[in-house]
């Protein structure tokens, strides 16, 4: 079993080519690219003198992608980038974009948390579970002589609502009324 925790090791070969020391197998850009994007650090040295060449394939593989017009970098970015080669900025740069990416992970990460804690995002909603409940009493009024929905019609394996009594019809056609005041505002 390969120890994730470590960077994965791909040697170059004089020939250009990529091997993936854990695998024992040759390995593209595309591939490289699929073990970033699947959470694994990768580094890449050339076999003869031993140089880290990680940045610059990092550096290929999102050349390539922009090439095919996968933009990420807006064109404004890239002129700041080249332009902070040439300037004192140079220095600040890394660390500003490295900041802003840790800021952009942990608000991802954030938001996914906090939407797998709420069953239905819409739940959160004030008034929501009132609006609820007063469509199903509205569709079960509603849908109560239709076929397949109230006493008759086909069998359903959920028994049929009562009828409803004089006071609960009176509340029924009185909360009707008001969606339909509502729905008349709007």
């Amino acid at each position: 079993m390969a120890d994730t925790t470590k960077p994965l090791l791909i040697k170059r070969y004089a020939s250009r080519r990529l091997y993936n020391t854990e695998t024992s197998d040759y390995v593209t850009l595309e591939d490289i690219a699929g073990f970033i994007r699947a959470g694994r650090e990768v580094q890449i040295v050339d076999l003869k003198s031993g140089d880290d060449l990680t940045r610059q394939y990092l550096l290929q593989i999102v050349a390539e992608h922009e090439s095919k017009g996968e933009n990420v970098l807006p064109i404004g970015v890239l002129t700041d980038l080249v332009r902070s080669y040439t300037t004192e900025m140079q220095s600040v740069v890394p660390q500003f974009l490295a900041a802003s990416f840790e800021m952009l992970r942990e608000g991802q990460s954030k938001m996914l948390e906090n939407l797998s804690t709420i069953p239905n995002p819409m739940a959160a909603m004030p008034g929501f579970e009132a609006m609820r409940q007063q469509q199903e009493v509205f569709m079960k009024a509603f849908m109560g002589g239709l076929p397949g929905w109230g006493g008759s019609g086909p069998a359903r394996e959920e028994p049929a609502p009562a009828a409803p009594d004089g006071d609960e019809l009176a509340q029924i056609k009185r909360q009707l009324a008001e969606l339909q005041k509502k729905l008349s505002k709007l």
